[in-house]
């Protein structure tokens, strides 16, 4: 072992370090230069051989050595890893400018959001929800509502019938046979409301539509009136059109409410009808099994088309039936 020697073991070593291309290359120049089989280890390990006088001076010097070596390869790695960084850094960048899926993942029919809208504010007010048939009883739907069997309704240019005719089952006209069906089966104080598809025989126009939505709304309690009806189709109101809406009752007639009003609405500095209102029939509590002498009632009903129509502005009902994802996507997903 000479001076000299361990000399060009530093040189090779940190000339290897130096051209190296990569962190993967260094590694290999590493292993040469400065592993355990590398000469400078070696020679470390053979120091025991030596004599004292030779350990002490060839001690110092590959000492040093390996000192110049080490810190050779910590500048070359520190190089490397910036070379590294910075090529990650550029390979890797996100391009927030390309173009990213917006396909459109579906959602609820504005009609099913305001559907889902007024069933909500309804059951914060106490009311329940309930639900029926499609396919109805014509008994239910006429009959037990004291509409009579000459009524307009009961015609085929106005009602969707069923096959054998005889059968007397209908589309539903309304969902007021969803009243019934709670009245038959449940016991005052009744306090429900019932959304739902209806059908009638009419061209599909801007205005009309043979299949479209309601919300009706049934309370049955001890002294009832109209005090009770007005002041629940005010809240209704502002909540569906705002703060600032005002209502009317025009005198009507219905064959289930007795006296019976059309709601309006001013809104947009017109008057708008909205719907059909007034106090149950005591003849439609007395067909339920309700004694009127101790009960009484009011019922409504609200197309939800039109309240969706009035209350955005909409003006065909093309649009709300065709299913143009243009329309419906910008009452949001509803979900």
């Amino acid at each position: 072992m000479r001076v000299e020697e361990i000399s060009t073991w530093v040189e090779d070593a940190q000339k290897a370090f130096a051209s190296a291309t990569d962190l993967d290359s260094l590694k290999a120049a590493r292993l040469a230069h400065a592993g355990d089989k590398s000469p400078i280890a070696l020679a470390s390990r053979g120091l025991g051989s030596l004599s004292p006088d030779d350990k002490a001076s060839f001690g110092k010097v590959i000492g040093e050595a390996k000192a110049a070596i080490a810190q050779s390869l910590a500048d070359a790695t520190a190089v490397l890893e910036a070379e590294r960084d910075r090529k990650v850094l550029l390979e890797e960048v996100v391009d927030i400018t390309l173009p990213v899926n917006r396909s459109h993942r579906g959602g609820l029919h504005p009609i099913s959001i305001i559907k889902n809208e007024v069933s909500d504010f309804f059951i914060e007010q106490g009311f329940a929800v309930e639900e029926g048939p499609e396919l109805e009883s014509g008994w239910l739907n006429f009959d037990a509502l004291n509409i009579p069997a000459d009524h307009p309704a009961r015609t085929m240019q106005d009602t969707f019938f069923i096959e054998p005719v005889e059968s007397g089952m209908v589309l539903r006209t309304h969902t007021s046979p969803v009243q019934i069906r709670t009245m038959l089966t449940q016991q005052p104080p009744i306090y429900v409301v019932c959304p739902g598809r209806t059908f009638r025989a009419d061209e599909l126009d801007a205005t009309h539509s043979p299949v479209f939505h309601q919300v009706e709304g049934l309370v049955i309690d001890k002294g009832i009136t109209m005090a009770h009806l007005k002041g629940t189709l005010d809240n209704f109101a502002r909540h569906m059109f705002g703060p600032d809406v005002t209502t009317r009752l025009r005198p009507s007639f219905f064959p289930f409410t007795e006296p019976s009003a059309e709601v309006d609405i001013f809104f947009n500095n017109r008057w708008i009808e909205w719907g059909g209102c007034g106090m149950v029939n005591p003849k439609v509590l007395a067909t339920c099994g309700i004694d009127t002498d101790v009960y009484s009632g009011f019922a409504f009903g609200m197309g939800l088309e039109r309240t969706l129509m009035v209350r955005h502005g909409i003006t065909d009902m093309h649009d709300i039936v065709e299913g143009d994802l243009r329309f419906t996507r910008q009452f949001g997903v509803g979900l």
